[in-house]
């Protein structure tokens, strides 16, 4: 049954990989992915060396690291909260409901970004006009764009991610539950001394898988919610790429530049098992 998957995998993931030669050419149209002068370590060279390095880097790790010191404990609060509720009925509409904003896609939700924060018609710019902050555009301002992203991120994503929590959380002993509340434990203590324990395995995997990339931000939501007024803190190295080998033309400078975000990434995916799996003996291998 996992054949498929696998053949999937193998055709779309590993056999594109041969295009990364293109980091290490000069491309040329006329002979192919196969042709072109070799220049080696040009490019990196290049991109490393330019003036945009410094802010692209900057901003695409703090979009990063934002998302994730807000966005990582989100999903675990809400499964805590979630598990303790004991009315079934209730429990399920108000999973149903914090489900349903993962099933938006990008391209409504940053149109629904548009339309409430907009400054002279949205609900939240008329609020603002009203508690004195006139014309106050939050998608344009270079000192909102990162919370705008991060909390819209966090809404859109907090309930379909604490779903492994939730599986994990089902698996507790119930005896352990009626152990700690004979020894008299109250909700608080329970949740620090049962609740926790049972998933923290799960939140070190799930921590390390989202450390591998640090310095890969969501490139459709970013670039939907680009504009030249937020462009000096929303321009990172996903979107330069684009704008580099799609609409420039400089394949081998944007696949140069993709290859060396791949293997930060896989660097920092590799340091961040090391560390996990020499502190608690949990690792992805």
């Amino acid at each position: 049954m996992i054949l498929p998957a696998i053949i999937i995998v193998f055709v779309f993931n590993y056999i594109p990989m041969y295009g990364i030669q293109l980091a290490f050419r000069e491309f040329d149209f006329t002979k192919g992915l196969t042709g072109g002068d070799w220049v080696g370590l040009k490019y990196f060279t290049q991109f490393i060396e330019s003036h945009m390095f410094t802010d692209l880097l900057r901003n695409t790790v703090v979009l990063s690291l934002t998302t994730i010191i807000v966005g990582f404990p989100a999903p675990i609060i809400l499964a805590l909260l979630i598990n303790q509720i004991k009315w079934k009925r209730g429990k399920k509409v108000l999973q149903t409901t914090v489900y349903l904003p993962h099933f938006i896609s990008i391209v409504v939700l940053v149109g629904l970004l548009n339309v409430l924060l907009s400054p002279n018609t949205g609900i939240v710019g008329h609020i603002m006009n009203a508690f004195g902050f006139h014309d106050v555009n939050l998608l344009a301002s270079t000192n909102t764009f990162v919370p705008v992203y991060v909390l819209s991120d966090v809404w859109q994503h907090v309930g379909w991610n604490s779903i492994i929590y939730l599986v994990a959380l089902s698996s507790v002993d119930p005896q352990l539950y009626d152990s700690a509340k004979m020894d008299g434990a109250n909700r608080w203590q329970i949740i620090r001394n049962v609740e926790i324990p049972a998933i923290i395995p799960t939140i070190i995997i799930l921590l390390i898988l989202n450390m591998g990339s640090i310095i890969s931000t969501g490139f459709e939501k970013i670039f939907l919610m680009q504009n030249p007024l937020n462009l000096p803190v929303s321009e990172v190295i996903e979107t330069y790429v684009y704008k580099i080998g799609i609409i420039s033309n400089q394949f081998s400078y944007a696949a140069a530049i993709g290859l060396f975000n791949t293997l930060i990434n896989f660097a920092l995916l590799l340091t961040m098992n090391y560390i996990a799996k020499r502190f608690s003996n949990i690792s992805l291998w």
